[in-house]
C-alpha cells in the first residue's frame, strides 16, 4: 500500500480544450455513455472525540494495489482488483464481484494531523485512522 499526503485542496482536472460532455450528446446518432470506468468499494467513515476513522472493504485486493493519498479536505483511496481469468471454455452463471480499477473519494468534515495518519491493511479490509489537529 503506498500512501501520500498532499498539501493542495481536491480538485477535478480536466484537459484544455475538451468540450462540455453534454454538447451533443442527445442527438440519437451521438448518444454517448458518460460513465467512469472504475467501480466504488463500500466504506464506513465515522468521527470519534480525536479521530476520523475510515474502513474500506477490499476483499481480494493486494496490498499493493491499493493507494491512499490525502489532501488537505480529501481522503482518496484508489487501486485494483484483479481475478484470474476462469478457464476458456468456462461459462459465468453469476458475476457480482466487482474487479478492475477503484476509486473511493471521502470529503474530510473536520482539519486534521497530516502527519500521524495511521492506515493499516488485514484481511481484505484498510483501516485508516486520522487523527484530529488540536486546535492552537
Amino acid at each position: 500500500m503506498r500512501y501520500r499526503k498532499l498539501s493542495v485542496r481536491y480538485a477535478m482536472v480536466t484537459p484544455a480544450g475538451l468540450a462540455w460532455p453534454f454538447g451533443e450528446m442527445w442527438q440519437v446518432d451521438r448518444l454517448r455513455l458518460l460513465a467512469p470506468a472504475w467501480w466504488r468499494p463500500d466504506a464506513d467513515a465515522y468521527e470519534t472525540a480525536s479521530t476520523f476513522e475510515i474502513v474500506v472493504d477490499l476483499a481480494g485486493v493486494d496490498d499493493d494495489d491499493v493507494e491512499v493519498q490525502l489532501f488537505d479536505d480529501v481522503l482518496v483511496v484508489e487501486g485494483q482488483r484483479r481475478f484470474p481469468a476462469g478457464p476458456g471454455t468456462a461459462r459465468y452463471h453469476a458475476a457480482g464481484i466487482r474487479q478492475g480499477p477503484f476509486r473511493l473519494d471521502l470529503p474530510l468534515p473536520v482539519a486534521v494531523d497530516h502527519d500521524r495518519v495511521d492506515a493499516r491493511y488485514e484481511r481484505g479490509v484498510l483501516r485508516i485512522t486520522i487523527p484530529k489537529r488540536q486546535a492552537a
